[in-house]
């Protein structure tokens, strides 16, 4: 029969007297782990009077942990473009690949949904409703139309304008679904002589709001601009 090994036996605790001895025998022991003192509080008896060194030592700890929570921050940032650069390509090799404007409104629709957590998108043309060779009939709208003069702004400026939009902006932009859109990310598109709108509208109202960075919006705006003129001009 085969002996059975023995079962490795946990480690006794060393008590406070074992650890004191242990380091009057080493005396160079913190010198060559230095990021242990960090973390640790050494008393520096002085009396009333604060001790200089340890003051010191307690800036340098709040000066690390600030250090370390910016370069949380930053990695989680690097991380979230990262997502976003990927999902910008997705959204770039999908648009190129469409053929006639329907297919082009239904893979930016999925596409924004699938990978950007849009709850509705909604694709407008400012030009004469006449204009319109597509099968989609809500796509055109006339630029005589009152409630294109609210975005008249937001077109002039070329840039996306991101927040709560007012009940008649969701409405023009959501149709049914203006009620639940809590914030709205509203894009302007340039289509040749022509004017566009790209709305996309989230049951969140921290998702889209006045402060947050463009950067991606305006390439979106820019994609959807040059493909869309693009199927139009065919």
């Amino acid at each position: 029969m085969k002996q059975e090994s023995p079962k490795a036996e946990r480690p006794e605790t060393l008590t406070a007297e074992q650890i004191e001895n242990w380091l009057y025998d080493h005396p160079d022991f913190f010198s060559q782990h230095l990021n242990l003192l960090e973390n640790m509080f050494i008393p520096h008896p002085s009396g009333e009077a604060i001790s200089l060194v340890s003051k010191q030592l307690d800036l340098l700890r709040e000066k690390n942990r600030k250090l370390s929570h910016q370069l949380e921050n930053l990695i989680q940032i690097a991380k979230e473009n990262d997502g976003l650069f990927r999902r910008m390509q997705q959204l770039t090799l999908a648009l190129i690949e469409t053929e006639t404007v329907e297919e082009m409104v239904a893979v930016l629709t999925t596409t924004l949904q699938d990978c950007f957590l849009a709850d509705d998108v909604t694709l407008k043309v400012i030009a004469d409703p006449a204009e319109n060779i597509t099968g989609i009939t809500d796509l055109f709208v006339s630029p005589s139309d009152e409630i294109t003069a609210s975005f008249s702004k937001t077109i002039e400026s070329g840039r996306p304008k991101c927040g709560n939009p007012d009940q008649a902006e969701a409405q023009f932009l959501f149709g049914e679904n203006a009620k639940e859109t809590q914030s709205a990310a509203i894009i302007p598109l340039q289509l040749g002589e022509h004017h566009g709108l790209l709305g996309i509208g989230s049951n969140e109202a921290a998702r889209f709001h006045p402060s947050m960075g463009n950067l991606f919006l305006d390439h979106i705006g820019e994609l959807v601009s040059s493909r869309l003129t693009t199927l139009l001009n065919r």
